[in-house]
């Protein structure tokens, strides 16, 4: 999906929000700075939480209520060990019946489970791409 702008990255976040499985861990990858926080964000607004959807860069861990559902936002980028995430209390959040975003995910490897999704960002000239590792979801609207 090309993200040309940010009104085109707003829309593709707020259509995956309606598509994506309500419960399961979702991997957001790519470089910093290639829209991983602003899709998590635009996703968890479209899912109905009104309150502020701060980056979890420093919290590492935010739980976010919404009509659809508990929400959760992970930003791994500062994780020191993957035994980290233990005292987080995240196998919580994705062994429960929660939407789970994690930003670097990779840094998790050996202790998080297979995602249920990746969704890669990456730079296109001016612009974003998001490729997801595949798109049955895309026609759920669950």
């Amino acid at each position: 999906m090309n993200l040309d702008n940010e009104s085109a990255a707003v829309a593709w976040a707020q259509s995956c929000a309606q598509a994506l499985p309500r419960a399961g861990y979702i991997s957001l990858r790519g470089p910093l700075g290639a829209g991983k926080s602003f899709f998590a964000r635009h996703v968890i607004q479209a899912l109905g939480h009104t309150g502020a959807v701060p980056s979890p860069t420093y919290t590492l861990i935010e739980e976010y209520p919404t009509p659809a559902g508990r929400c959760w936002h992970l930003d791994l980028y500062r994780l020191g060990d993957a035994e980290e995430l233990e005292f987080l209390n995240v196998r919580d959040a994705i062994d429960g019946n929660d939407l789970v975003l994690i930003e670097w995910a990779e840094r998790g490897l050996g202790w998080l489970p297979a995602p249920t999704l990746v969704l890669d960002f990456d730079y296109a000239g001016d612009g974003r791409v998001c490729r997801p590792s595949r798109t049955d979801w895309l026609s759920n609207g669950s």
